[in-house]
């Protein structure tokens, strides 16, 4: 069965974005950006891929991607429609309107449709945001992918937008990068799994 994966980037405060949905403080360059481009850069907009001389480079973990309307706003803002044709695309929304080909929008249960694409054949299911979706897919996340860049925001749009419901999850690797960026990886806690291995392990692991 395929894995959901919740890659997000993150303020110091637990913020993804501003109120507004501001992120430009979050710096792509350095190690981190080698980092990406090695191990998984199917996650970056194709008009950044195309840029960066990346464009035809095949995915390295997932083959789709699932995100809430404004996550999928954001990523088109500076590009075409489809702003991840490598990937099979999922935008949940009861209002948007189908872009094109490629975007697929669904207006029903995120879960059970979640569930489904779980039982599809194929490489691992990414989870972009945003935060209400995350909220609403929380117990289908089998694995969380934090990038938190060394900025405050003191306010905006948290990790999650849901009800109070501690759900544990088990460190599995962390890796510091020169630009102050963390990036921790942490899997659903399984029963009777509390250990954290501390062999060194890439940013994006596999399914």
């Amino acid at each position: 069965m395929r894995r959901l994966t919740y890659v997000i980037g993150c303020s110091v405060d637990g913020f993804i974005a501003g109120p507004d949905g501001q992120h430009d403080s979050f710096a792509f360059d350095g190690d981190l950006k080698a980092a990406i481009l090695a191990e998984c850069p199917e996650t970056l907009p194709d008009h950044v891929r195309r840029s960066l001389g990346v464009g035809g480079t095949a995915n390295k973990k997932f083959d789709t991607v699932v995100m809430g309307r404004g996550a999928y706003e954001s990523a088109r803002a500076a590009g075409p429609t489809s702003p991840y044709p490598h990937l099979r695309q999922y935008v949940f929304s009861s209002t948007l309107i189908r872009p094109g080909p490629e975007v697929h929008v669904v207006t029903g249960d995120p879960v059970e449709f979640v569930r489904g694409l779980k039982r599809e054949p194929g490489m691992g299911l990414w989870l972009c945001g945003g935060a209400v979706l995350a909220g609403q897919l929380l117990g289908e996340i089998d694995e969380l992918i934090v990038h938190r860049y060394p900025v405050v925001f003191g306010d905006g749009i948290p990790l999650f937008h849901t009800s109070f419901a501690p759900s544990p999850f088990t460190l599995t690797g962390s890796r510091v990068f020169s630009t102050g960026t963390t990036v921790t990886t942490y899997a659903k806690q399984e029963e009777n799994t509390c250990c954290f291995d501390p062999r060194p392990r890439p940013i994006w692991t596999a399914s």
